[in-house]
């Protein structure tokens, strides 16, 4: 059973946006464990096309910043936002997430940099919007460790579902017999990297 007023997690494929955040060129030799945030990354942002799943990407002031790594392939994005907020959620990515699923959207993957300032932040929006938030621990970073880590905490204390990559992927599969089971299967077969998680949650 759950513990009173925390979410169940049921995420569902049909009410479900993946929220990409600021997986900025600048942001590369800054972030702790950059390389492996962007290896689940794009596995993330794959099997969203795979399973139909809108995704919403954004780039903190993309002018100083530059713009998504090119190894994240988002051209079939629902959106790439500009932003100077650190807040995924802006006029226009609010606009969009009114539009998506019939304006049902009950589920965000939210994943990207950094956890303790624009993940943290994002989520805490959704969350204020009654909107389930999946935070991608595996997929979310910081320049600090210390920083990514205590975010996480936050986030979990705050409401948010602090999760894994394949742990989502799965729940949103739910089944060995769906259609779209072994290509998502084929981006999960290797292990995602721990990234610096493993003893420090």
């Amino acid at each position: 059973m759950a513990a009173a007023g925390r979410p169940l997690g049921d995420i569902s494929t049909e009410k479900t946006v993946f929220f990409l955040c600021d997986m900025q060129e600048k942001f590369r030799p800054a972030i702790n464990c950059f390389e492996d945030i962007l290896e689940v990354s794009k596995r993330l942002v794959s099997a969203a096309k795979i399973l139909d799943i809108p995704l919403v990407a954004t780039e903190q002031y993309p002018k100083g910043l530059g713009h998504t790594v090119p190894e994240l392939k988002v051209d079939h994005a629902v959106g790439v936002f500009p932003k100077t907020k650190f807040s995924m959620i802006i006029p226009e990515v609010e606009k969009k997430l009114e539009s998506l699923r019939d304006g049902n959207v009950k589920h965000v993957v939210l994943f990207g940099i950094e956890t303790h300032v624009c993940i943290q932040q994002t989520a805490i929006d959704l969350l204020k919007k009654n909107i389930e938030v999946y935070v991608v621990a595996d997929a979310c970073s910081s320049r600090s460790q210390m920083d990514r880590i205590f975010a996480l905490k936050r986030l979990d204390q705050a409401g948010a579902i602090v999760t894994t990559s394949e742990s989502v992927l799965l729940q949103l599969l739910g089944d060995k017999d769906h259609p779209k089971f072994k290509e998502v299967q084929s981006l999960i077969k290797v292990s995602a990297p721990t990234s610096g998680l493993i003893g420090n949650v």
